[in-house]
């Protein structure tokens, strides 16, 4: 924690029996420490010097943890704050992360995880380990929306707290979460993503937290999880919402100590993480349908963010298909497609359920199908047809006669959109509204050929 330059923190407690144990922490690893006992008193302080670091409870008897961050943001926007907080008030800690808190802490205080939080601050106020002024071309989108969606991501860059993103698929989560990783002190560490819905149940944790040598049949070599590969830098945790209930519990406790255990082993294992968890389904109702673990989701859901659907955002509908066009031309090394106004009109006439990644694959399609020709409202007829998704019909299945079990229709749809993805899981249960951890076990109940289907 000690620097060419000394650093500085001020303490905020109304027991001075915290504050005196903080202090002598702080002062023990070389800090210029100040303490105040209440809200009032820091303000008074905050008013005549500046400080790296300000540490406050979150509950006093004079206010509250949001008050400090008023006064800190009136005097010193630059300071960064951590926030103490006992268990019940954890949802005020994530208010006020929500409004720029750096990190908080929960009691009992922990000193090690304490001046881990506090090395990091001093890594960020060091111009040669400042935030990169990152550019969004990878997030395409002029909308109010998308440049509000930017803007909340580069703010939570400049923070170590955790992310939630709640979006419907093919909207760009994990672009937000390769955004917000570009644009912090991280940048320069790994970025590394697990799909919770892609990987089998009982892998998962391996998947994430590595295993040793023999820990289960198969494991010929010991093997470091996601967590470990991250170290340094983010971790992205894809489709969060289909984490097992069973796996919770290791998962919570990672974030909350960044420490873990292989599977198989009893050595500890420590990382200094940025976790960002995406998903395209309602967590806060899942909680309430007691699939997902509440003290997981106020962990995870520090920093919210979202992301428009398309049909929200229909403005952008034009910039995005000259975008994936000039793409496709580049990666094809083609000539860069015209897009005649009639197309450009068709494509905005339709609500796109698959979102941007839909419209991504549609235009490469049909810039594959007529090359060098401009594109009009016929190219987008021949290849659009047939293509919106619908409710099939009974007389779409002439083999299954009426009054036949109900999984056979299931079984037969299932293989008509399977084939209409080219086998495709991944594309074919974004069509079916279930996840891929889903058709996966379809696909087995119903002894369909797995190979293929990739």
């Amino acid at each position: 924690m000690t620097g060419t330059s000394r650093s500085s923190v001020l303490i905020v407690d109304d027991e001075a029996g915290i504050r005196t144990a903080l202090r002598m922490n702080f002062q023990r690893n070389g800090w210029d420490v100040e303490t105040a006992s209440g809200v009032d008193s820091a303000a008074q302080i905050l008013e005549r010097r500046e400080f790296h670091l300000v540490v406050s409870d979150m509950r006093m008897m004079d206010g509250d943890g949001l008050d400090v961050m008023d006064s800190v943001r009136k005097t010193a926007p630059q300071t960064a704050v951590i926030l103490l907080t006992a268990y019940g008030s954890v949802p005020d800690a994530v208010k006020a992360m929500r409004s720029g808190a750096f990190d908080y802490q929960t009691k009992p205080i922990s000193f090690e995880q304490l001046e881990e939080a506090a090395a990091r601050v001093m890594q960020h106020s060091r111009p040669s380990a400042g935030v990169r002024q990152t550019d969004t071309h990878m997030i395409v989108g002029r909308s109010p929306q998308v440049q509000r969606a930017i803007d909340r991501a580069r703010a939570a860059a400049l923070t170590d707290a955790d992310v939630l993103v709640e979006a419907e698929s093919g909207t760009g989560k994990e672009l937000l979460a390769r955004f917000i990783h570009e644009a912090s002190s991280r940048s320069q560490k790994p970025f590394v993503a697990v799909n919770c819905a892609a990987v089998p149940e009982h892998l998962l944790e391996s998947e994430l937290f590595g295993h040793a040598r023999g820990a289960f049949t198969g494991a010929t070599n010991a093997k470091p999880g996601k967590f470990e590969m991250a170290n340094g830098g983010t971790l992205l945790l894809d489709e969060i919402g289909e984490m097992p209930l069973n796996l919770q519990p290791k998962l919570l406790r990672a974030l909350q100590e960044r420490e873990f255990e292989r599977l198989g082993e009893t050595r500890t294992v420590k990382v200094d993480i940025r976790v960002i968890a995406t998903t395209n389904v309602n967590v806060a109702g899942m909680v309430a349908e007691g699939k997902f673990r509440s003290d997981l989701y106020y962990r995870l859901n520090v920093i919210p963010l979202s992301l428009p659907p398309l049909r929200d955002r229909s403005g952008d509908i034009e910039l995005l298909a000259h975008h994936f066009v000039e793409r496709f031309a580049t990666q094809a090394r083609l000539p860069v497609a015209k897009l005649n106004p009639a197309f450009i009109e068709r494509l905005k006439a339709h609500d796109w359920p698959g979102n941007v990644r839909e419209l991504g694959n549609f235009i490469r399609r049909v810039c594959s199908l007529h090359p060098g020709v401009e594109l009009d409202g016929d190219c987008f007829d021949q290849e659009f047809q047939g293509k919106t998704k619908r409710t099939p019909t009974v007389m779409e299945f002439p083999e299954i006669a009426a009054g036949a079990p109900i999984r056979l229709l299931e079984r037969a749809h299932l293989e008509k959109t399977l084939a209409m993805t080219q086998g495709n899981r991944t594309q074919a249960a974004e069509m079916l509204g279930i996840s891929i951890r889903t058709m996966r076990n379809r696909i087995r109940e119903y002894g369909l050929p797995p190979r293929r289907y990739a």
